[in-house]
């Protein structure tokens, strides 16, 4: 009897990556599509985060939907073209997500174990430190690994082979709850969408972590600045603003200290990372972003304004170090999408395909990873505030 689904991978690495980046929780709902496996995970309701494991892959890919395969409640996925094939009767179940990068990672012993790390820790932790031959992802790129479900209520089991070597390791599966959904982002109502290179907003985050902040306030307008701005309050120290460069060209007016007061910090974000106080001339959009879309209902005003929980958007950090470009997607309800593009290195291949001005690109293929985020209402943040201001 043929498995429903058998996937072979020979870079192990590619997996690792993807779902390291949803690593925030302990269990994830796979779903077994023609396409490709979709991981999702979720906390409390208020974060979701969604991989999506495409069928280029693996470089044997084979699903054998059954007849009585139930029918699948979730909606939405981490990529916009794969939104039809996610709504389908395809088989999904959960598994202990934590189990499965133990098991990529299993001849990785010069690293950490995840489990001993903290989940929430900094910001500036996050980054993946360099290669070398004896760490964790350089030992992942040649091996060959195996992923296999046979049928409703089986195990999924892991087979890594390296050096005619074979590690199988079966997880567990379990039903996924009737009620469980992903948090809803209105694609026919969205007010938002900037686009960016990933580092850029991962520098901003970083920078706004230093003052360990209980909640990022994000503000867009596309009629006067700042256009684009990320603050952190409700922590111990006073609150820092982040303000994207608008032109790079402009002089600074009044200094090194103008636009600084003793509350409150306003800084503007450089390509290079570096930061200065914000010049009094702009454009209509930040230099740093290559789409800028900001159109927000009448009833809203001219600029968006949002906050989060810090914590939450701290646990997409992983993502945003390892992606390209990021897609900042908000609805009118408030919900925050960060849809990020991961190219992955196909060390296989010593040059990369052509991107433009003699750079060369990595070689593997371009997956997403999107993070859905519920907005903090006027009660909770002020709450929130009132907490840090106790402690």
């Amino acid at each position: 009897m043929e498995p429903l689904f058998a996937g072979v991978s020979n870079n192990a690495h590619h997996l690792y990556t993807l779902l390291s980046c949803i690593g925030f929780a302990h269990k994830a709902t796979v779903q077994i599509t023609p396409d490709g496996l979709r991981f999702s995970v979720e906390e409390g309701r208020v974060i979701q985060g969604l991989a999506f494991l495409d069928k280029s892959l693996f470089t044997s890919y084979t699903f054998n939907p059954s007849t009585n395969s139930e029918p699948n409640n979730q909606n939405g996925t981490s990529q916009d073209d794969n939104e039809s094939s996610q709504n389908g009767p395809y088989p999904h179940f959960v598994v202990s997500l934590s189990a499965i990068l133990e098991t990529l990672k299993i001849f990785g012993i010069n690293e950490l174990s995840e489990s001993n790390r903290p989940r929430d820790t900094s910001i500036t932790q996050t980054g993946i430190a360099s290669s070398s031959a004896f760490n964790a992802p350089a030992l992942l790129m040649d091996r060959s690994c195996t992923l296999q479900y046979a049928q409703h209520g089986a195990p999924l089991s892991i087979t890594i082979t390296e050096a005619g070597v074979k590690t199988t390791c079966e997880l567990v599966t379990y039903e996924p709850d009737e009620n469980e959904a992903d948090i809803p982002l209105q694609r026919d109502a969205i007010i938002m969408k900037i686009i960016m290179r990933s580092v850029w907003l991962h520098n901003a985050i970083a920078e706004l972590d230093s003052s360990t902040p209980t909640i990022l306030k994000l503000s867009a307008c596309a009629k006067q600045e700042p256009y684009f701005a990320l603050s952190g309050a409700g922590g111990p120290f006073s609150e820092s603003t982040v303000e994207f460069s608008v032109d790079q060209n402009n002089e600074i007016a009044g200094g090194a200290g103008h636009g600084t007061t003793q509350s409150q910090m306003h800084k503007v974000l450089f390509d290079d990372g570096s930061s200065r106080a914000r010049a009094t001339r702009a454009k209509l959009a930040p230099t740093v972003t290559e789409t800028f879309l900001v159109s927000p209902p009448s009833s809203m005003g001219e600029r968006i304004q949002q906050s989060y929980r810090f914590a939450l958007i701290r646990k997409a950090a992983r993502a945003m170090s390892v992606a390209n470009k990021v897609s900042i997607r908000g609805d009118r309800q408030g919900v925050l999408s960060l849809q990020f593009m991961v190219e992955l290195d196909d060390h296989n291949v010593p040059v990369g395909r052509p991107v433009g001005a003699g750079v060369k690109g990595p070689n593997g293929p371009v997956c997403f990873v999107d993070f859905r985020f519920v907005p903090l209402l006027d009660e909770e943040e002020a709450e929130m505030v009132m907490d840090a201001q106790v402690e």
